[in-house]
């Protein structure tokens, strides 16, 4: 997914302490490549391989060199940096612009950001920035859960108790990730990581009550920012299909961005208990990452008792 320095420096204004030192209107470059480079070889003047659809970075190094240099040369070796598009400029550790390179950013609108981090964590920083802001990522309507460590995305047609079965959860001492709405982003792990939309993070509907803030009402261990996902339970309606297999040997797996999920769907009636069912489906998922899967182990089981009653025979 493309990125623009707007969308990164908005991201990072917080967390990266990132301000715009010159270029304000021209935060709309693309960003084509995610890494960072750091042009200590361009500004000695060796422009082949030079990585210019990458962010350049400005540490104590390069800003120390660059300084050495008389302003001619350095407005000869910024300016080839320059006309290559580059998308931005970031200088680390609070460092401003010379004037040289102030002239040029604004003659081929360049934006020029700078932060008080120092290089090497800004590095790490940013990286994990632009992960998450290029993650291919969706939006799916459903509750998220993070139960004994696996995280549970709950989905149903409206009213079928997804809300109330999360809320049941929390009050078990579980925790809420994302309710109604649930964003989904895939890492580079190959891991989906779920997150709630931030205009309705910690908050919930619960049919009869309205909105409810979960933090005020059960603390903030009853939330967290986000989950990596693990199982997704449908709610549903009872129905011949969903009764066909009950051993559970033929699981049922669901593409979500291109990785398939465990998927469970379990029939709503009155009087069950769902939050159990999906504590208890939860609990069993982590049996079965750990290797232990107790539907095949009794199928196995028996297959050798038959067998061994037919050899006696």
């Amino acid at each position: 997914m493309p990125i623009t320095v707007k969308d990164f420096y908005e991201a990072g204004r917080e967390t990266l302490g990132l301000e715009v030192e010159s270029g304000e209107d021209s935060l709309d470059q693309a960003i084509v490549e995610w890494a960072l480079n750091r042009p200590g070889l361009a500004l000695a003047g060796f422009y082949h391989h030079f990585a210019h659809r990458r962010v350049q970075l400005f540490g104590l190094a390069e800003y120390s060199y660059l300084k050495s240099l008389s302003p001619s040369v350095q407005t000869e070796r910024l300016e080839q940096m320059f006309k290559r598009r580059i998308p931005a400029i970031v200088i680390t550790r609070n460092r401003r612009a010379t004037p040289e390179m102030r002239a040029l950013a604004m003659h081929y609108r360049i934006p020029v950001l700078r932060t008080q981090m120092i290089t090497g964590k800004f590095i790490n920083e940013a990286t994990m920035l632009i992960t998450h802001l290029t993650a291919p990522s969706m939006r799916v309507h459903g509750t998220m859960a993070e139960i004994m460590g696996i995280g549970v995305l709950i989905e149903g047609e409206p009213g079928i108790g997804k809300s109330e079965t999360a809320l049941t959860l929390i009050e078990r001492g579980h925790s809420l990730i994302a309710d109604d709405i649930t964003i989904l982003r895939r890492t580079s792990e190959k891991v989906i990581i779920a997150s709630a939309a931030e205009v309705t993070r910690y908050h919930m509907e619960i049919r009869g009550i309205g909105i409810i803030h979960v933090p005020s009402l059960f603390g903030v261990a009853a939330m967290r920012r986000e989950a990596a996902l693990d199982l997704i339970v449908r709610l549903q309606r009872p129905t011949s299909e969903i009764e066909r297999d009950r051993s559970g040997l033929t699981p049922q797996t669901r593409e979500v961005l291109g990785i398939p999920i465990p998927l469970i769907t379990l029939p709503v009636a009155a009087g069950r208990d769902l939050a159990h069912v999906v504590e208890v489906a939860a609990m069993n998922q982590k049996l079965k990452d750990l290797g232990h899967d107790a539907a095949k182990e009794l199928d196995e089981k028996l297959m050798r008792l038959l067998l061994e009653r037919k050899q006696k025979l």
